[in-house]
């Protein structure tokens, strides 16, 4: 009986050892490392998204970029309230698949695309509003290369962190909370008034 005890109790802890071990990664995001990101992801309240489209003042006509877009509440935001079409650009593979399982249970999947790619290397020029929420040194980086890509009157709005002066600046309302950091529109002279 005592034999019989020790064997079951043995078993038993070989049994959770195995469990607990972890079995070795596969499929398409274990054949690569974890890409490094220079931001984390924190995603903005729908108040916030709401100012910046309004600031921006986005309608059907437009393409919204969202630059590191995470899980796409902006371009979704952009294309179920505003009939805009979107296009989401994120390094991070889990924050790109969120992003299209959102934008599908949004039914908006024939309006927003999601890339996962590095925002510098990604083609802007056919955006008519750019969103960011990155930081004041990804900004600064990120700045001449809109200046290079984007067409005159593409209007910027970023969500807490300056682009510093790269053209004309239009203020939206915010809720609480909310702090975009104007409308920056591409093309224009730094004091024009953007109506």
């Amino acid at each position: 009986m005592r034999t019989r005890a020790l064997v079951a109790a043995s078993f038993t802890a070989l049994t959770l050892l195995a469990g607990s071990a972890s079995a070795p990664p596969s499929g398409p995001a274990a054949a690569r490392p974890a890409p490094k990101l220079d931001v984390v992801w924190v995603p903005s309240a729908p108040e916030v998204i709401a100012v910046m489209l309004e600031a921006a003042k986005v309608g059907p006509g437009d393409i919204v970029y969202d630059l590191g877009c995470g899980e796409g509440e902006i371009v979704i935001a952009a294309a179920l309230h505003y009939g805009a079409r979107g296009v989401g650009v994120d390094l991070d593979p889990e924050r790109i698949t969120n992003a299209r399982l959102n934008a599908a249970r949004a039914g908006v999947t024939d309006r927003v695309t999601f890339i996962e790619q590095d925002l510098f290397t990604t083609d802007v020029s056919g955006a008519t509003v750019v969103t960011l929420y990155l930081g004041p040194e990804i900004n600064r980086r990120l700045r001449p290369k809109l200046l290079r890509e984007l067409r005159p009157g593409t209007r910027i709005v970023s969500h807490d962190f300056s682009m510093g002066e790269m053209g004309a600046r239009a203020h939206g309302e915010g809720a609480a909370g909310a702090r975009p950091r104007g409308v920056l529109v591409a093309g224009a002279a730094p004091g024009d008034q953007v109506a």
